[in-house]
């Protein structure tokens, strides 16, 4: 990580904000790729719950409507499956970046 061209006296704290530059990279895309994630996760957990407090209200009107968010449950998987393939190749692409970067130094 040495600057080559920079005064010697910016050499301490231009290393410095490099090296805080690499561990934010990593920081950043665990917080990117657990975003994600977890929004899927929520959404099939609300909408699931929604579905099993519709069948088990207690009115027979409910049972029948309580397919909607079921039906909704599975589309929002397929579309999950989409986004984790998605997001693995991203994850994938963004380690390789920034292994590339770590190790040839820009």
């Amino acid at each position: 990580m040495y600057p080559g061209k920079a005064p010697f006296a910016l050499i301490p704290m231009i290393v410095v904000i490099e090296a805080i530059s690499y561990i934010f990279r990593v920081v950043s895309l665990s917080v990117r790729l657990f975003a994600n994630m977890m929004a899927g996760h929520a959404l099939l957990k609300i909408l699931a719950g929604f579905g099993w407090v519709m069948f088990f209200s207690g009115s027979f009107l409910m049972i029948p409507a309580s397919f909607f968010p079921t039906a909704a449950v599975f589309a929002v998987m397929i579309l999950e499956t989409g986004v984790a393939c998605v997001q693995s190749y991203v994850f994938l692409m963004l380690i390789c970046m920034y292994l590339h970067d770590a190790l040839f130094l820009h």
